[in-house]
């Protein structure tokens, strides 16, 4: 008699585990005591009244889903604000939401890399856009990290149309892409420009309009943004920002927007929610770099190896993916939660605590967090 088809995996859980690299979910109560700096909210919304009360509205008045598709049941009224006051916030001519930003961003890279096109991705880019470029019909070249002449003589090699693609702030260092050195390169040679927001959006450019709009490259036509609404507006979801022409196209050609359930109308509401919000309180943005800012500055004064925060993500160094997890679980004991990242999902294959700025942390948090990382190390 054959064997289980999937007595492979047993094989490959062993090897997890030899390496150290098991993954486990850990269910959160509704209220934590824990204080949080493994969560995505970088300006502490994601529990705020005005948002959660925006949710529930949603809810009663559109439903608990949104029925189906957003080209037969599945957009609202309230999508089309969300759209409409997201590319206005952001500074370009139209946007559309997703039901998350992974599907945004296998949207965005499939559908403007058609068959012949070259795609040039950053080695040190997120998952999703990776998927992207593996689902997309063009042929992609990976080039070094954060490395525009890298990317000029990738585009060199081209005879077809040509998209840059890379995040910008990548997720597990904190670092920013030089977004306008990759613009003027795509500029000389006639390539588009699709960028992940994800980190950036309501940390950001002016009252956390994100990085583009920082860049001077809200509105270029050139230019495509993808963003998530899981972040810093706390709520579910995602979009793409860019001229009409994209955004119809998506519309029309991308998978993952056609046969993909609309977002849910409480997560629509919340998103819009937070983003009037921020317009109110665009304070919020510069809190949530401060707060980066101060702990890499003290726990880089305790001795610990950190990377310099260009938005709210802040890495910390550790020596083994063991040690990581070790020093994760010493921390949470110690009443502090933080991320920890191991191989593969850091490509260098060196693990890391990843810390995130909230900007509704005190000084007092801020002091007590970087306690229990130095004395838990």
């Amino acid at each position: 008699m054959a064997g289980s088809p999937f007595g492979w995996i047993d094989e490959q859980d062993c090897l997890r585990r030899r390496a150290g690299l098991v993954r486990t979910l850990k269910p959160r109560p509704a209220d934590s005591p824990l204080l949080d700096l493994a969560s995505n909210d970088y300006l502490g919304l994601a529990r705020h009244p005005e948002i959660t009360g925006a949710a529930a509205d949603a809810a009663r008045v559109w439903g608990g889903g949104a029925t189906g598709s957003r080209l037969v049941t599945g957009t609202t009224e309230l999508h089309g604000e969300l759209e409409r006051e997201l590319a206005d916030f952001c500074g370009f001519e139209s946007a559309l939401v997703f039901s998350s930003g992974y599907a945004a961003n296998l949207a965005a890279v499939t559908a403007l890399a058609p068959h012949g096109s070259l795609i040039v991705s950053d080695a040190g880019n997120h998952a999703s856009l990776i998927d992207g470029c593996r689902l997309a019909r063009g042929t992609t070249q990976v080039v070094a990290h954060a490395d525009p002449d890298a990317v000029r003589k990738a585009l060199g090699t081209r005879t077809g149309p040509a998209v840059v693609v890379s995040d910008t702030v990548f997720s597990v260092d904190g670092d920013a892409a030089p977004l306008g050195g990759l613009a003027d390169v795509c500029r000389e040679h006639g390539a588009g420009l699709v960028v992940d927001d994800a980190h950036g959006l309501g940390v950001l450019g002016e009252g956390g309009r994100g990085a583009p709009h920082a860049a001077g490259l809200a509105g270029d036509p050139g230019v495509v943004v993808t963003v998530t609404l899981s972040k810093s507006f706390g709520s579910q979801g995602g979009a793409v920002l860019g001229s009409a022409q994209v955004i119809d196209h998506l519309v029309n050609a991308a998978r993952t927007f056609i046969f993909d359930t609309g977002l849910a109308p409480a997560a629509v509401g919340a998103a819009l929610a937070a983003l009037r919000l921020l317009r109110r309180e665009p304070e919020r943005a510069a809190r949530a770099r401060a707060v980066a800012t101060a702990l890499h500055t003290r726990l880089t004064a305790e001795g610990l190896e950190a990377v310099r925060p260009d938005a709210a993500v802040v890495s910390v160094r550790a020596p083994s993916p063991e040690r990581a997890v070790r020093w994760a679980a010493d921390c949470r004991e110690a009443g502090l939660a933080v991320g920890c990242f191991r191989p593969p999902s850091v490509p260098d294959g060196i693990s890391r605590l990843r810390l995130t700025a909230r900007a509704d942390l005190t000084d007092q948090q801020i002091d007590r967090a970087v306690r229990v990382i130095s004395e838990t190390r």
